[in-house]
């Protein structure tokens, strides 16, 4: 069986991306490897933290640029390492047609609610400002719409009477590690979507 190629794109700490390298080398994803995190923000905590893993990292920031050029950039990069699933692990920018296009149900993403409960930014103040009793994780392919992809996996984590952000965003990051990687190992195992011979238009 051929190996999936996975790439890991990050904005800043990178958590998820060493939870999803330890899974690889874990064999919890199994016939899989990490071929290339990219950034683009050079200064990313993230970045030295996957070189100390022996992963090969590259930086691709957007400048003055506009968005498809600089994801045109990170697309030519991931086709060079033949990448085959795209993972983003805290990439902060929302990602073109382009892109979506170019790996169409091969890019995945983590958010920290039940998604399509609260979207977008500050998830979990907004499961503490609503009342809810319960929040969590999802994993989802990545589609045109904010946070709206189709789901993969989700995770629950009881919200506490005194919770507070810190406290609850820190409980569901440790099922995200958990999450993520059970995730892409089912996309692998079950070829959801994956062309592997797709390439960008």
């Amino acid at each position: 069986m051929s190996m999936t190629r996975i790439a890991i794109l990050i904005s800043g700490r990178g958590s998820n991306m060493i939870a999803l390298a330890d899974a690889v080398d874990g064999g919890r994803i199994p016939n899989a490897e990490v071929t290339l995190v990219i950034s683009d923000h050079a200064q990313a905590a993230g970045l030295e933290r996957a070189k100390e893993r022996g992963l090969k990292t590259t930086v691709i920031e957007r400048g003055d640029r506009s968005r498809e050029a600089h994801e045109r950039e990170i697309v030519a990069a991931l086709q060079e390492q033949r990448v085959d699933i795209v993972c983003l692990a805290g990439y902060m920018r929302l990602l073109s047609s382009f892109f979506i296009n170019a790996y169409r149900n091969r890019i995945l993403n983590i958010h920290p609610s039940l998604l399509p409960a609260f979207p977008g930014l500050d998830a979990q103040r907004q499961a503490l400002e609503q009342g809810a009793k319960w929040t969590g994780c999802t994993v989802h392919f990545v589609d045109e719409t904010l946070d709206g992809g189709p789901i993969i996996a989700q995770r629950k984590v009881p919200i506490l009477h005194d919770d507070s952000e810190e406290g609850l965003s820190a409980r569901i990051l440790e099922q995200e590690h958990q999450l993520y990687a059970e995730a892409v190992a089912l996309v692998i195992e079950e070829n959801y979507g994956m062309g592997k011979s797709t390439k960008a238009g």
